[in-house]
């Protein structure tokens, strides 16, 4: 079979398969003991494989162990647990789920389902209990188990520039990707990762919680990414790996200078990157403080994550690139679906067990999305001689400036070299004359100084002169998403930028 469940089926039954910081650990026999209680528990109240349960919990063991027995019997909505009420009443009524799963009966998303008419169950944990145990009710009846091609899965994509649409994922898709990553980082028994990812994104639930289950390897399960603890954390549970988007690996580069006896303790067989592109000055920081290889590895919802990963040594990792096809076939189409040469530029396509069969209810956007089976991915890139991809940027930030394309990651790579700055996003301004014209916003690196017109100049040596920022924006903070993205479309918007002359 090609399911959630045969994912679990790997760990042996005293190893330790979910932990948390100053908890008692969860074994692979307890976690499948646990997830079989929970599917009787669903199947109690009716809810079965066609059924879609929300869950709304806090980054920790629990909500990976909610996630892991929900996806085993029916389709898991995970919901981050941040929205609003209003937010909730969306996405509640866009899902239908038969029940809501929760930690805190004051939830906001408390009051949404009720005014829905939906269930809510809020989960029980004993004092004593170890990490990711916990309960539901005392009823059970005897389980129907779900096929390859149901539902495991169901996240909407970001809907930044329009609806958010739904994204469903089968249970061969879950178990596809998970085996990809666990191949592709080489995951044994040994491994254990600090997750600080948010489990209701798509990263941190496959490649982290699914890629380690199927290796039969740990994982220890943070409150979520708190760059003061971070140190702390690494030295107690003695991790083999994280994977973070880049944001947070900049942020833990931050606080490495400041704690070199802890990072000292720290031995990890690699640090791995994926969300969003890793600017290559941070990659080589990143290798140096952790004297490890970083596999910087690229993925979408609608892949159920990973497409391409950089290898492990021996093979090469290539900063700047996101690797090889590492799970799906990628191929590069033209407008009109037709294949590029290699090193010609064009849209990414994927293929293959772990791509999704198409959003929910939207014949529109799955006509858009497919061409002759092909997914288009929506980003822009090329595959290099030695089949690397390079991604140059998601097809609707490309910012038109009068006619002249600029890829946003072009400029956010050059000025990342910049000494003075810790974090770049470039953006596209709204201008008068020629439509949009380039933009960046800066967060300076720690009592570095430097004006607008410094900035200009170091571009200039490395820019086509149509292609340096216009306009710099400073900040103490640049706008992030949910999981740590910084967000690149809207941002003139969000910092009160209109049209220029």
């Amino acid at each position: 079979m090609t399911v959630v469940a045969d994912l679990l089926s790997s760990g042996a039954d005293d190893a330790v398969a979910l932990g948390a910081p100053g908890r008692p650990s969860l074994s692979y026999a307890g976690l499948r003991a646990h997830c079989s209680r929970i599917q009787r528990n669903l199947a109690a109240r009716g809810i079965g494989p066609q059924d879609r349960v929300a869950i709304v919990l806090p980054n920790g063991p629990e909500m990976a162990s909610a996630f892991l027995a929900v996806a085993e019997a029916c389709s898991s909505a995970p919901l981050n647990p941040s929205y609003k009420e209003k937010e909730y009443a969306f996405y509640l009524e866009d899902l239908n789920p038969k029940l809501v799963i929760v930690g805190d009966a004051e939830h906001d998303v408390v009051s949404a389902a009720k005014a829905l008419g939906i269930p809510v169950a809020q989960i029980a944990i004993a004092d004593d209990a170890p990490a990711g145990s916990f309960t539901l009710w005392d009823e059970e009846a005897d389980t129907a188990h779900p096929g390859a091609a149901d539902e495991a899965l169901v996240l909407h994509t970001s809907g930044t520039t329009s609806r958010p649409k739904v994204v469903p994922l089968s249970q061969a898709n879950l178990f596809a990707s998970g085996t990809n990553i666990a191949n592709t980082l080489d995951l044994t028994p040994a491994d254990k990762c600090l997750n600080i990812m948010p489990l209701f994104h798509i990263h941190g639930l496959i490649a982290v919680v699914l890629a380690s289950m199927k290796a039969g390897a740990s994982v220890c399960c943070t409150p979520g990414f708190n760059a003061l603890k971070f140190f702390d954390w690494a030295v107690e549970e003695q991790p083999s790996w994280y994977s973070g988007v880049p944001t947070m690996h900049q942020t833990i580069l931050l606080r490495a200078q400041r704690n070199q006896d802890a990072l000292s303790k720290i031995k990890l067989r690699f640090a791995r990157s994926s969300s969003a592109s890793l600017p290559p000055a941070v990659f080589h920081e990143l290798a140096q403080t952790f004297d490890c290889p970083v596999i910087e590895a690229y993925g979408m919802t609608e892949a159920t994550h990973q497409m391409a990963s950089n290898p492990l040594p021996p093979g090469v990792q290539k900063p700047g690139f996101v690797g090889l096809p590492a799970g799906p076939e990628i191929r590069i189409l033209d407008q009109s679906g037709n294949a590029m040469d290699q090193g010609r530029e064009g849209e990414v396509c994927i293929q293959g067990a772990n791509v999704t069969a198409g959003y929910a209810n939207n014949p529109k956007a799955n006509a858009e999305s497919f061409t002759d089976g092909w997914f288009r991915t929506g980003d822009q890139g090329y595959l290099d001689e030695d089949g690397y991809l390079k991604i140059t940027g998601r097809i609707k930030e490309i910012i038109n400036r009068g006619g002249e394309k600029v890829s946003p990651l072009e400029v956010d790579d050059v000025y990342s070299d910049h000494p003075a700055v810790q974090q770049v996003v470039t953006f596209a301004l709204p201008h008068k004359m020629l439509g949009e014209e380039v933009a960046a916003a800066v967060v300076l690196a720690e009592g570095a100084d430097v004006s607008e017109q410094d900035l200009k100049a170091f571009g200039a040596d490395r820019l086509a002169a149509f292609k340096i920022p216009k306009t710099f924006v400073f900040l103490e903070e640049i706008p992030k998403g949910a999981t740590g993205k910084m967000q690149r479309i809207g941002l003139a918007e969000k910092l009160g930028l209109g049209a220029d002359a």
